[in-house]
């Protein structure tokens, strides 16, 4: 695990504008919004979920690993939600979702359809997939947790969110459905 700089104080409100990209703050307003409560902690950018331990001591609640999937032929796309601790294989998910030789999508991929970066995966973005082209799946374990956290569409700050907001709000607002899998 690398040392990232952690800002210990826990912030409720969106975040001054200045040095945020515009898209952060477009998350921080969506969820504003909706009247999704979060707890914010601002922190160095961080490359693993590992990175994230200390972050998870100051948020109180675990991180969710979020991983962007695609089929062989680059046709159908997944955004996987599950326990950062939690071992993904494959060849468990691919089972569950009728979907055969999953792999990691690529950047570009991301960019266009969620409009995040590799290391910035979020189920945020699913805000900014209007043609629904990725499917939401949710592991368990995630879905039955009272909160987790996720990063608001940059991964220098996260956030602690109710997952029933998620579930019952933010997704209903972006469209989505999710399937839960056991992983």
């Amino acid at each position: 695990m690398s040392e990232i700089y952690i800002d210990k104080t826990l912030y409720s409100t969106i975040p001054d504008p200045a040095g945020r990209l515009e898209k952060e703050m477009e998350a921080y307003v969506v969820l504003e919004k909706l009247g999704i409560q979060f707890e914010r902690v601002d922190h160095g950018e961080a490359s693993s979920i590992e990175d994230l331990k200390n972050v998870e001591d100051v948020l109180g609640t675990r991180i969710c690993k979020n991983l962007f999937l695609c089929n062989a032929s680059k046709s159908k796309f997944y955004l996987l939600l599950m326990p950062g601790d939690k071992k993904f294989l494959t060849k468990n998910l691919s089972k569950q979702i009728g979907s055969s030789r999953l792999s990691f999508a690529e950047g570009e991929h991301m960019e266009k359809l969620l409009n995040i970066t590799p290391g910035s995966v979020s189920i945020l973005g699913l805000m900014n997939d209007k043609q629904m082209e990725v499917s939401l799946v949710i592991d368990m374990e995630t879905a039955e947790q009272e909160y987790f956290g996720c990063h608001p569409l940059i991964n220098t700050s996260t956030i602690k969110v109710k997952t029933s907001d998620i579930l019952n709000i933010f997704l209903p607002y972006t469209g989505h459905e999710y399937k839960v899998v056991e992983l």
